[in-house]
């Protein structure tokens, strides 16, 4: 299966067209479908039948969140259905959350023990590597089903989180019947080691929203502010899933976090941060043509011109923002690595990982990496087909805004690698 480059026309089965073509006359006779704060919220306390969510800092994100959502994102009937029960779902998890340690107050008190921190940009193997390193079952990572419910459901009994199971094994079929092409570009299953990009969402503050929508002025908005309180909320959670089941230490990945090296670095007691490099020349078109199938779940306006700019500006605005940091933190902390390495040698490059981060390769971490190794694949499930013109970039320009960075880590030119 190749993927279509056609981003302007999301694929749409049949079900779905229908849906959103009742919806759109259901809109032109006055029925408004706009997401409001208010509703959710309440929808959030009655699914729950809790009302408390304590410091309530995070309901100005939500705003800006909501109101660019409504302003901006086009979405279709279908897109603004599944916005709404996400962001309740959101909402229910920080009100089932604030119990939760009201009931235990110990969970604040967990030491997680060391965070491997994986903050590649985007499609640089990261996928990859977290799941090589998750693999070792003295590594905790987190599951595609934790991170969309990390708190207990109330009918739950500890240890036994099959209902949270049952739902995510809902939503990865689901993704897969509305964008096959976004599963052949990433690979997803609902058990499988998952960004805890996520989780940061629950406090509104991410870079989800806008790898999924066109929402320009909250991207605008989240640029400009402090981003401690949600990578503390992050760690409430890590707190609340380390509690549930342990581990002597964790891996995270999301290229969110190399915008904010220098929170993390605040935050989070113990951390390494391993950073994967690529030539931005196939990363960049790479990740672009993700975000496009993306979009193209919720929305029919898919811009594939305005994702390469804002994606190329954000992009540039990452790696200006972690050399930064890098530059006057204690360089010990990092690890970096080469895509190609990474690829062409993934055990002798997680040995490399393993000793630098003072851990031991043991004999079953390796036979576990290399069962991973054997099935990986970062281009995901089928054949990504991608250009640098489809998002009006060209090599020149990509060249252009990461000059500083590949000079930075000696990234090799793609082209003539």
């Amino acid at each position: 299966m190749r993927t279509s480059t056609d981003y302007r026309r999301p694929y749409r089965p049949l079900a779905v067209s229908l849906f959103n073509r009742v919806g759109r006359a259901a809109r032109r006779f006055g029925f408004r479908d706009a997401l409001d704060v208010d509703r959710m919220i309440a929808a959030a306390r009655r699914r729950t039948g809790l009302s408390d969510f304590g410091d309530e800092w995070f309901l100005e994100p939500l705003e800006v969140l909501v109101e660019s959502i409504n302003a901006e994102a086009r979405l279709t009937p279908l897109g603004a259905t599944i916005q709404r029960a996400r962001i309740v779902s959101a909402l229910a998890i920080r009100l089932r959350g604030e119990q939760l340690l009201r009931e235990h107050p110990e969970i604040l008190d967990a030491d997680p023990g060391r965070i491997l921190l994986i903050a590649g940009l985007q499609r640089t193997a990261t996928t990859t590597l977290h799941r090589l390193l998750a693999a070792d079952p003295r590594i905790r990572a987190l599951r595609a089903w934790e991170v969309l419910n990390p708190v207990p459901l109330g009918d739950e009994r500890p240890g036994a989180p099959r209902r949270r199971m049952r739902q995510a094994k809902r939503a990865a079929r689901a993704i897969g019947i509305l964008a096959p092409d976004f599963r052949a570009v990433h690979p997803m299953a609902w058990d499988a080691p998952e960004e805890d990009v996520l989780l940061l969402d629950l406090a509104f503050m991410s870079q989800a929203p806008e790898a999924a929508l066109h929402v320009p002025s909250y991207s605008r908005w989240l640029e400009a502010r402090d981003h401690t309180r949600c990578y503390e909320y992050l760690l409430t959670m890590l707190k609340i899933l380390h509690w549930q089941r342990p581990g002597a230490r964790w891996v995270l990945k999301t290229p969110h976090h190399m915008e904010y090296l220098d929170i993390i670095l605040d935050v989070f007691a113990d951390v390494c941060v391993i950073q994967t490099h690529r030539d931005p020349k196939k990363s960049v078109p790479s990740f672009c043509s993700m975000v496009a199938h993306g979009r193209g779940i919720f929305s029919d306006h898919v811009d594939p011109v305005e994702i390469g700019a804002h994606w190329m500006r954000k992009i540039r605005r990452m790696m200006e923002r972690s050399m930064s940091v890098r530059r006057s933190a204690d360089e010990g902390v990092f690890i970096d690595v080469s895509f190609y390495d990474l690829i062409s040698d993934p055990l002798g490059e997680l040995r490399r990982i393993y000793g630098a981060a003072g851990i031991e390769f043991t004999e079953e971490a390796v036979a576990a990496a290399r069962i991973v190794a054997e099935r990986s694949g970062e281009d995901g499930l089928g054949g990504h087909v991608y250009s640098p013109a489809s998002f009006g970039l060209d090599e020149k320009t990509i060249d252009a805004c990461s000059e500083a960075y590949r000079r930075e880590y000696r990234i090799p030119d793609e082209a003539v690698t």
